[in-house]
């Protein structure tokens, strides 16, 4: 096999990826944890578990050797944010592309995707791939477009985007890393909120005003740890945010909407094979946010619903917050 590309994760968003890159030829290993996955893949053509109906390109190869990921010039990671450190521990070390998919802040620590990734792996050079992408859409090869933020500015874009763009996936510069992960971070969390809206039936004014208002804490939050603004404007941002507020297809706004129709956080998880990275981001984005003296109210109220409180309650205390103007310091 001639695979110059490697997926580390091959859950729902990982097999989709690889089925993108192996969608112009080009050869892709792509590793699952379990042994199982990893031969029905190869043998079916198919991720039964994850992804399971697309029929995967004839150019991807699946193991469950991570030692076999080492010697690829450039790595994809997407595993969940809650055991990126654990994977990339285990990754043979060598100097290489990084890019990291998942979306998240680590719990325990606080730490991002990508201090994470350069305590693990501190000889890879890291990029940042995140946007408004559902799994099965760019599986299908439907059109997407991404941000592509990278630690090694321009001459690292020049190498990684041709040989992450096809015609229905487009990626866009960023040299922004950090704005690029708290906004692929805040809306897994604000996703959560908006689902609750639905599950509550309030309505789609609700919502949208739900959004609004959820971007200006990502703003807030994104300004205070050095973001840009028109990073946070853009695909891995606001583009980003509306897509997963606003259908079933994303695990966080599913288990919003189980949350507001009345179900328990274990009845809402229970059979479910994927993550949803909000429901681990939310306590330790919160706790930032309080330590920072930064004002998130509908981050909070989504870790006090996922601690169990009622939606009702935690909604009715959102509305009844002091009036004040919408623009403000953003920080």
């Amino acid at each position: 096999m001639n695979a110059q590309v490697g997926v580390i994760g091959a859950g729902a968003w990982g097999t989709a990826l690889a089925q993108s890159l192996a969608s112009d030829g080009s050869e892709v290993l792509l590793w699952a944890r379990e042994p199982g996955l990893a031969e029905s893949i190869n043998q079916d053509r198919r991720n039964q578990v994850y992804l399971p109906g697309t029929a995967l390109s004839s150019g991807i190869t699946a193991t469950s050797a991570l030692s076999d990921l080492g010697a690829l010039p450039v790595l994809l990671a997407v595993v969940p944010a809650q055991f990126l450190a654990s994977v990339l521990s285990q990754l043979p070390a060598g100097a290489r592309d990084l890019l990291l998919c998942a979306k998240g802040i680590e719990a325990g620590t606080g730490r991002l995707m990508a201090q994470v990734a350069a305590d693990a792996a501190p000889d890879a050079r890291l990029a940042v791939l995140s946007g408004p992408t559902f799994a099965h859409e760019v599986a299908a090869g439907l059109p997407t477009a991404v941000t592509l933020a990278c630690s090694g500015g321009k001459e690292q874009w020049r190498q990684l985007a041709p040989m992450i763009a096809r015609p229905s996936l487009r990626p866009y510069y960023s040299d922004d890393v950090i704005g690029a992960e708290i906004g692929g971070a805040v809306k897994n969390v604000l996703a959560i909120a908006c689902g609750v809206v639905d599950g509550l039936q309030l309505g789609q004014n609700a919502r949208a005003a739900l959004i609004a208002r959820g971007y200006a804490e990502m703003l807030r939050f994104g300004l205070a740890r050095g973001a840009r603004p028109e990073t946070l404007a853009g695909l891995c941002g606001i583009g980003d945010l509306v897509l997963t507020c606003s259908s079933t297809s994303s695990r966080n706004f599913s288990l919003g909407l189980a949350l507001g129709q009345g179900q328990s956080m274990a009845e809402a998880l229970a059979g479910k094979s994927s993550v949803a990275e909000g429901a681990a981001t939310a306590p330790v984005l919160a706790d930032l946010a309080r330590q920072a003296g930064i004002q998130m109210p509908i981050v909070e109220a989504v870790r006090r619903l996922l601690d169990g409180e009622s939606a009702s309650l935690v909604v009715a205390e959102l509305l009844a917050r002091p009036l004040r103007a919408e623009q403000e310091h953003p920080v």
